[in-house]
């Protein structure tokens, strides 16, 4: 039961942050560069929803008793080894660690071209994820 509390309590955060970034899919390039706090609190809440995203995989990988992942981003290709995602799917998740190091290590100066890109292109992407935990979640139920 540890499991399954744990994993929902990630997948909450995760839904937070997706709604919040939902709502300001519709911004411009202009609003990233002069509103700072926006700008912060929109890159703030991709970090927050792509660790929780990371977590829930180590978390099913280590459930699962599989071989941990020395990477974030194998963390989510090891998902798609494992049938939890569609190994496609796991590829496009993948890129999503790449965007967190970016985010979290500041590695020169973000491109704000590239936050509005994964802004309006890749919340369906982490919106799938949760689906496909909470597939996950549901068969593993019966055990």
């Amino acid at each position: 039961m540890f499991f399954r509390e744990k994993v929902s309590e990630k997948l909450r955060y995760l839904e937070i942050s997706l709604n919040y970034l939902k709502n300001r899919r519709n911004i411009t390039l202009e609003d990233l560069q002069s509103n700072y706090e926006l700008r912060s609190a929109i890159e703030r809440n991709f970090q927050i929803a792509i660790e929780a995203a990371i977590d829930i995989s180590e978390m099913i990988i280590s459930e699962e008793g599989v071989e941990m992942p020395e990477t974030y981003r194998e963390a989510f290709l090891r998902l798609g080894e494992m049938g939890v995602v569609p190994k496609d799917f796991s590829a496009r998740l993948a890129q999503m660690a790449g965007f967190r190091n970016i985010l979290v290590h500041q590695y020169g100066e973000l491109d704000l071209n590239k936050l509005l890109e994964f802004l309006k292109t890749k919340l369906d992407d982490l919106e799938l994820f949760s689906g496909y935990v909470k597939e996950y979640l549901r068969s593993k139920a019966g055990d």
